[in-house]
């Protein structure tokens, strides 16, 4: 007695393409889709605690560097009297100094490169714009200005003071000489309207 079954084509069509495969359609996929979107939901949980964490870094950063500015600053401009007096004392120094005296000029000489080398070292770095720099209110005080035949308008003709900036924040600003509006070239004077439109440190009375 044979205990296989008949083959009956009929029932075999009828039977839906996963089932006769032995699937239960997308009843069988559904674990695979949850399993998916549950991987998604991480994955962006992911990416955002990545940048949330670089955010909270970068003003970590910020509010160090802005903490230890604070902190020296009032420091760095009381060494700035420091290097100011030694730089009028190189400038009041004779050129024709005999060998002690010129030994003495070099002393000083050297010892403002050592404060200054500090100071760099110390992110407190000197402003001393050079003639034909366009001027910048952030950085610069406007003593005077003054027509030029060789300097735009807008632009420094001379540095009376040299000023300092401490991680990029100004401690104190280069007091300078500016072209008045007019002096060189006309193509100068947008320079000068524009430092002129972010307002600053001008003392147009000076």
């Amino acid at each position: 007695m044979n205990d296989t079954p008949d083959y009956d084509p009929e029932t075999e069509m009828d039977a839906g393409p996963g089932e006769a495969e032995g699937f239960g359609g997308d009843d069988d996929l559904a674990p695979l889709d949850a399993v998916i979107a549950e991987r998604d939901q991480w994955k962006d949980r992911a990416l955002r605690a990545v940048a949330e964490t670089e955010n909270v870094k970068r003003r970590a950063e910020t509010q160090n560097n802005d903490a230890r500015a604070y902190a020296i600053q009032k420091f760095a401009r009381d060494l700035l009297v420091v290097a100011d007096n030694l730089e009028r004392a190189i400038q009041a120094a004779p050129k024709d100094a005999n060998a002690g005296e010129a030994g003495l000029v070099t002393g000083l000489e050297l010892t403002q490169k050592a404060l200054l080398s500090a100071f760099e070292a110390n992110n407190l770095k000197r402003v001393e714009p050079g003639p034909g720099e366009v001027f910048d209110p952030h950085l610069h005080q406007a003593m005077m200005e003054q027509p030029s035949d060789s300097v735009q308008g807008g632009q420094v003709i001379q540095t009376l003071q040299a000023g300092y900036a401490l991680f990029g924040r100004t401690v104190r600003p280069a007091m300078v000489v500016v072209a008045a509006k007019g002096s060189g070239a006309a193509m100068g004077n947008a320079a000068y309207a524009a430092a002129a439109q972010t307002g600053g440190n001008f003392d147009g009375q000076a």
